[in-house]
């Protein structure tokens, strides 16, 4: 009966891979975590009732696992983007033109630097900054430019 249980789990995580593979948008976290939810979840499964009920508990567990475990990798992709963000919203309020602002994500290794470069008003009196952005992924960098101006709630807001 283990084997049986065993091959089961098994075969609950080979698809919950399967399905990981088809979303090409997720992250190494959310794919990790997906996977890792399942074997959890799948686990966990296992130690409820005998015979095809537990077999059925396994592959439920299993598929609960992945979905939750997904959840939780995609939030921590997110982590990049907090940081990204809080930077940039800092540095267009506050750096003087060509100041330069960077973060840092110790726990994905990712970075980026914003820099303001030019400063405009809208015929409404909205600022609005040009800026140019970098950003290192797995090691990778690479460049953006774009124009920002300041909402009413103080907020900055990408126009280009």
């Amino acid at each position: 009966m283990k084997i049986v249980r065993n091959a089961a789990l098994g075969i609950a995580l080979l698809g919950m891979a399967g399905l990981g593979a088809c979303n090409q948008n997720s992250g190494d976290k959310e794919t990790l975590g997906s996977l890792g939810g399942a074997a959890i979840g799948g686990l966990a499964g296992s130690q409820v009732g005998s015979g095809s009920g537990q077999l059925a508990a396994t592959a439920v567990g299993a598929l609960l696992g992945f979905f939750i475990g997904q959840e939780v990798g995609k939030s921590l992709d997110k982590a990049d983007q907090l940081y990204a963000e809080r930077t940039a919203s800092e540095a267009l309020e506050s750096n003087p033109t060509g100041q330069s602002s960077t973060w840092n994500n110790p726990d994905s290794g990712n970075s980026g630097t914003i820099t303001p470069t030019h400063t405009s008003y809208t015929d409404a009196g909205q600022t609005c900054r040009e800026y140019q952005q970098t950003v290192t992924i797995g090691g990778e960098t690479q460049q953006a430019y774009g124009t920002a101006c300041r909402q009413a709630d103080g907020s900055w807001r990408i126009v280009n």
